[in-house]
């Protein structure tokens, strides 16, 4: 017998230490709730503020009492439930959850409740704020199976609204209202958070390769206009240098020209005056005796006319072709000259 309590001891002990960890915490939540001692019915009572006592006459509800001076019957009267109309913190125990795409996740949450009917959260349910944290974790459980692990932290704000939306439509029986749910903490296994850093700092590769090389690209496209734009300007500068290169020669005919004319007027009316044959022919004959100095000087062969030892003949006919000329320009037949004694 002694052997047999001995086994049951420690089986026992084997079902208890394999309860979870949230359970254990549930449990002790129940029994904190179950030692709240209820007031005793003193004939005259004052129900403190935000406080509703539920009252049973003869073990049938009877009258939910307001703050403030009440009275009572005794033996007769009995308070049986002492809610309080303060808004309630519940904490929901840490759980697992599976998203969508096979993560497990562990989280846990906090929940603000508030009693609004004393009469159903006294008849509609043994333990209201127990029910509701069980229909959180359940709530909590559903809501992560319709989302990835991406999403997840992303829809965090909306999981809450759901999660509050279910419970309110769940615990209206039960003469509670959820104002609000909070998740508190998201845990993930140590390989998930290994391969989100990885997944991190791939994109951060990716990203700083993508800026990189559009770096690159706007660098070669600054340079190839560069070059485009130097080789325009260089263009425009020879177009430019060519032009002002083709006006200067253009000018430095005109002026050449002019010049020429010029001193061909000054000429002509020098030939018109006293003594200007004497001079033409003079210069002539100078010319013509330089000339043919030079023959020899820079080539070996010379050509020479029949009458080279004649420089007067050779004046004579240069002087001919001058009075053709001037009887041409002035319309007239040109005049026998005489000859021309040396």
């Amino acid at each position: 017998s002694d052997m047999a309590a001995t086994v049951l001891f420690r089986s026992s002990l084997l079902r208890v230490a394999q309860v979870p960890a949230a359970s254990t915490r549930s449990m002790a939540y129940i029994a904190a709730r179950k030692r709240r001692s209820l007031p005793i019915n003193t004939v005259v009572n004052i129900v403190p503020q935000q406080e509703a006592w539920v009252i049973e006459r003869f073990g049938k509800f009877h009258d939910i009492l307001q703050p403030g001076l009440r009275f009572l019957l005794p033996i007769v009267d009995q308070i049986k439930y002492a809610h309080s109309l303060k808004e309630l913190v519940v904490e929901i125990p840490s759980q697992s959850a599976i998203t969508q795409d096979n993560v497990t996740l562990h989280l846990d949450g906090v929940l603000y409740l508030k009693i609004t009917d004393p009469y159903k959260a006294s008849y509609g349910v043994e333990d209201p704020e127990y029910a509701v944290a069980q229909l959180a974790q359940t709530t909590m459980r559903s809501e992560i199976g319709k989302l990835t692990l991406d999403t997840v932290f992303k829809e965090r704000a909306s999981l809450n609204v759901h999660i509050v939306e279910a419970i309110k439509q769940a615990a209206d029986p039960w003469g509670m209202t959820c104002l609000r749910c909070e998740i508190r903490d998201i845990m993930l296994p140590d390989k998930v958070v290994e391969d989100m850093q990885l997944q991190v700092s791939a994109e951060r590769k990716k990203r700083a390769a993508i800026l990189e090389s559009e770096g690159s690209r706007e660098s070669n496209i600054n340079v190839a206009e560069g070059k485009k734009m130097s080789t325009i300007l260089a263009s425009e500068a020879r177009r430019q240098e060519q032009a002002n290169t083709a006006q200067g020669e253009a000018e430095a005919l005109f002026t050449v020209a002019d010049a020429t004319a010029r001193s061909i007027e000054r000429i002509a009316s020098a030939i018109n005056q006293p003594g200007g044959r004497d001079a033409v022919a003079l210069k002539v004959a100078q010319q013509y005796v330089e000339a043919f100095g030079n023959l020899a000087k820079q080539s070996n062969t010379v050509l020479l006319p029949a009458n080279a030892g004649d420089p007067a003949s050779m004046v004579a006919s240069a002087m001919t072709i001058l009075e053709r000329l001037r009887a041409q320009s002035g319309g007239t037949a040109p005049a026998t000259l005489p000859p021309h004694t040396s």
